[in-house]
C-alpha cells in the first residue's frame, strides 16, 4: 500500500524475502535525454536492482518533459531486459479507480458517501458484528469502516500465498472474499480508526454495479480509461495472462526470506477484484494521476473530498494520510505527493503526482519482497 514496507501486508498477499539478481546498469530513453536532474533517482533504480530487484521500469514527467529508465532484467532465465512500455499489475491502484467512480456517481446525484452500504449491499455486511447499517461508502473509500480485510485470513492465505501453484486459476467471486471477511470480527467501531481492507474496495466494485448496472469494470473503461486515452490499461477480469509488452513477475510464495523464486506472473486476478484487478503502464498511470488532481475528473467538491484525508501514523509515518482511494505524502525535502502503491504476487507499483500535476512518477518492481520503493520517491522530487 502507501509505504510499501509498512502497508504491504495489507495488499492481496504479504511480499518477503531478498533474492540475488544481476545489478544491470540503467538506460534511459524517452523525449527527455537523461540529465543530471534525474541522476538520484537513476542511482535509486539501481539500488534497487542491487537489493534483489531482479528488474524496474520508471517513467517521470514533469516540466522538461517524459523521461523513462530501466534496470535489472525483465526475464530471469533469458536476461531480457524491461521496457519503458511494459504492462504490470498495478495491484491497489485500481482502488484510486473504483473511489473515482464512486465519486463521480455521487457528483450525478446517483448516491451519497454518507448511504449505509446496507442501503446498497442489504443483509451483504453482516456477522461477528459487523453491521452494514453503522457503516457508510466514506468508511469503505477511507478505510475506516473497521471491516476485516480478507486477505489476512490465515485459511485464505494458506490457499493463496503458499498454495499459490495449486490454486493461481482459481477464480475467486466478490462474494467469497466478502464473506471470509464476515467469518472474522470487525477490528473496530466504524469511524473510529483507520485499518487498511480490501474488503472495503470489493464492496465499494458492488456499489457501483448495484448503481449503474453495469460492471464496475465497464464504468471504469467508460468513465475514465476511455476520456483519457489510456490504451495500455485495462481490468482482465478473469483472465490470467498480461498484455504485450510485458516482463515476468517474480515472487517468493512464503514469508521466510530464505525461501526460493517462483514465475508468478500468471494467475487468475478476480483474487482481488475491486481491490487490486487492474493493469497498466507507467505512462498511463501518470497521465491518470495527472487528471485526476487537476480536475479533469472529478468536480470540486468531490475532488476536495477525495483529498480529505484521515492520519494513518501507526502504519505509513507522521508525513503520510489516507484520502478517498488516495494516499498524501510529505518527502523529506518538502514537497507534498499525492497517488497511490500496489502490491501483489510479483509486482510491486508506486504512482505519485504533486498537487498541480506538474511532476508525476510510475515505476514497477517485478517481485513482491524487496526493493526501497520510498528511496525511488525521495530521489525524484527530493534529488537525494
Amino acid at each position: 500500500m502507501t509505504v510499501r514496507t509498512t502497508l504491504v501486508a495489507a495488499t492481496a498477499v504479504l511480499l518477503s524475502a531478498a533474492l540475488a539478481a544481476p545489478a544491470l546498469a540503467a538506460t534511459s530513453t524517452g523525449a527527455d535525454r537523461p540529465t543530471d536532474r534525474h541522476a538520484a533517482t537513476r542511482r535509486a533504480v539501481e539500488a534497487a536492482v542491487a537489493d534483489g530487484v531482479p528488474g524496474v521500469t520508471l517513467t517521470a514527467r514533469d516540466a522538461h518533459g517524459t523521461w523513462s529508465t530501466t534496470a535489472g532484467v525483465g526475464d530471469m532465465t533469458t536476461g531480457a531486459p524491461r521496457s519503458p512500455e511494459d504492462h504490470y499489475r498495478v495491484a491497489s491502484v485500481t482502488k484510486t479507480f473504483v473511489a473515482t467512480v464512486l465519486l463521480q456517481l455521487e457528483a450525478e446525484g446517483r448516491l451519497s458517501l454518507d448511504d449505509t452500504v446496507e442501503e446498497w449491499l442489504p443483509g451483504v455486511v453482516r456477522g461477528n458484528g459487523h453491521d452494514g447499517r453503522r457503516i457508510t461508502l466514506r468508511h469503505l473509500l477511507n478505510h475506516t469502516s473497521g471491516i476485516y480485510n480478507y486477505t489476512r485470513d490465515p485459511a485464505f492465505r494458506r490457499t493463496y500465498l503458499e498454495g499459490f501453484l495449486e490454486h493461481r486459476y482459481d477464480t475467486v467471486p466478490p462474494e467469497r472474499q466478502i464473506a471470509v471477511a464476515m467469518t472474522h470480527a470487525p477490528d473496530f467501531a466504524p469511524g473510529t480508526d483507520w485499518n487498511y481492507s480490501n474488503t472495503n474496495y470489493t464492496l465499494a466494485a458492488l456499489v457501483v454495479e448495484k448503481a449503474t448496472g453495469r460492471s464496475y469494470g465497464d464504468e471504469i473503461r467508460r468513465r475514465v480509461v476511455a476520456p483519457l486515452g489510456l490504451r495500455s490499461t485495462s481490468l482482465p477480469g478473469t483472465r490470467p495472462t498480461l498484455p504485450a509488452p510485458s516482463s515476468r513477475a517474480y515472487g517468493k510464495l512464503s514469508e521466510d526470506t530464505t525461501s526460493p523464486t517462483y514465475d508468478v506472473t500468471e494467475f487468475n486476478p478476480s483474487l482481488t477484484y475491486g481491490s487490486g484487478e487492474m493493469i497498466s503502464t507507467s505512462s498511463d498511470l501518470n497521465r491518470f494521476f495527472t487528471a485526476l488532481v487537476r480536475g479533469r475528473l472529478l468536480p470540486p467538491r468531490q475532488l476536495k473530498e477525495m483529498k480529505t484525508t484521515v492520519k494513518i501514523e501507526t502504519d505509513g509515518g507522521p508525513n503520510t494520510s489516507y484520502g478517498l482511494g488516495l494516499i498524501r505524502r510529505r518527502l523529506s525535502c518538502g514537497v507534498q505527493v499525492w497517488g497511490h502503491s500496489g502490491d501483489i504476487f510479483g509486482s510491486s507499483t508506486q504512482s505519485v503526482t504533486t498537487a498541480d500535476g506538474r511532476h508525476s512518477l510510475t515505476f514497477n518492481f517485478n517481485a513482491d519482497w524487496t526493493g526501497n520503493s520510498e528511496a525511488v520517491i525521495e530521489a525524484e522530487f527530493c534529488g537525494r
